[in-house]
């Protein structure tokens, strides 16, 4: 019973651990960004790019735009026997056209990440080259050899 307990206590302090490292913060923060994210693209989608392609092509609501392969079935009173069995077409491109704003703008923040990683990449270079030509070479073997016989017989004299 007391080793259930002892894993147990180490199974939360790493869990704990695990918790506590950036990463996992950084992805936490990453995923409700992306899913309020998500939120904006979808009403942008619904409520702006929908509406602007329905009244181009003839004042349709696109999102009610459905191929019926069944009408539904109503009885004597009015009431539904079988429903209607369709095929949503403007939902389906409803979610296509936020799927590809999503797209796009993952794409344009790893494109600008990448481009500012190239840059901080070359500016480090150019620091190191700058760094590495007003440090003066390290003398060979051969002439630290050299100037110790030198010292050598300046301490003779």
């Amino acid at each position: 019973m007391a080793d259930a307990k002892k894993k147990a206590k180490g199974f939360i302090a790493e869990f704990k651990e695990f918790i506590s490292r950036g990463n996992v913060m950084d992805m936490a923060v990453g995923v409700i960004i992306a899913t309020a994210f998500g939120k904006i693209t979808t009403s942008l989608v619904n409520d702006v790019v929908m509406p602007a392609i329905g009244y181009f092509l003839g004042g349709t609501d696109l999102t009610q735009l459905n191929i019926v392969l069944q009408p539904e079935v109503l009885d004597e009173a009015g009431e539904v026997v079988t429903a209607a069995v369709t095929i949503g077409i403007g939902t389906f491109l409803s979610t296509i056209i936020d799927f590809i704003l999503v797209a796009l703008v993952v794409f344009i923040v790893i494109k600008v990440m990448n481009s500012a990683k190239t840059k901080m990449e070359a500016l480090r270079k150019k620091e190191e080259e700058a760094a590495a030509e007003a440090a003066p070479p390290e003398p060979s073997a051969e002439e630290k050899l050299l100037m110790e016989i030198r010292d050598l017989l300046k301490e003779q004299k």
